[in-house]
């Protein structure tokens, strides 16, 4: 003889009753399962395409520096402008990459031999300030303040400001410079 569990009726919904699982509940577990695990798959998205992004503003940034601590040097320029650049002076003057390349070959011509050229510190030296870059996919523009400090007396005793503004674009995964405008701030 089988005696029950309790001398109470059972009730639906009663820790003894089992109800039967019906096939409503399964499929709206399902859907909950698949929303969180897109949910987690965007998320992850997000955190990838913000360390991305990071990385990317970081390289651009240390491009500039790097490009501003040897503007002296032929192979800077070589590195940082693309072949198509468009640069356009404080000046008023446009001009491209060849041209500023060309530059260093005068100045090689007019130097007594290649080695006083070498051993001859740059008469400026620059820095950046106010870095803002903003990428857009694979291209960036970079704002920043322009520092030229003077280190002779040939480049006189004033330090220049001016803002500067480039349009980078990676191609074949580098970063170069396609467009330049440079507005000089005068003193105040």
């Amino acid at each position: 003889m089988h005696l029950p569990d309790s001398i109470e009726p059972e009730m639906p919904g009663s820790p003894n009753t089992r109800l039967p699982q019906t096939s409503v509940g399964k499929p709206q577990k399902e859907k909950e399962i698949n929303m969180m695990k897109n949910v987690i798959l965007v998320l992850a998205g997000a955190l990838f395409a913000q360390s991305s992004l990071a990385a990317d503003v970081e390289e651009i940034t240390s491009l500039l520096h790097d490009f501003l601590a040897d503007s002296a040097t032929r192979a800077a320029h070589e590195r940082f402008w693309a072949d198509d650049l468009v640069y356009s002076s404080s000046a008023g003057l446009r001009f491209g990459k060849a041209d500023i390349l060309k530059g260093f070959e005068t100045a090689d011509a007019s130097a007594d031999d290649a080695t006083e050229a070498e051993d001859t510190a740059p008469a400026m030296v620059y820095s950046g300030e106010e870095v803002d870059v903003r990428l857009y996919g694979d291209t960036a523009v970079v704002a920043f303040k322009l520092v030229g400090t003077p280190t002779n007396k040939e480049a006189g005793n004033d330090v220049l400001y001016y803002y500067n503004t480039g349009t980078f674009l990676r191609r074949d995964g580098v970063w170069k410079v396609v467009a330049w405008q440079a507005t000089k701030i005068p003193p105040q």
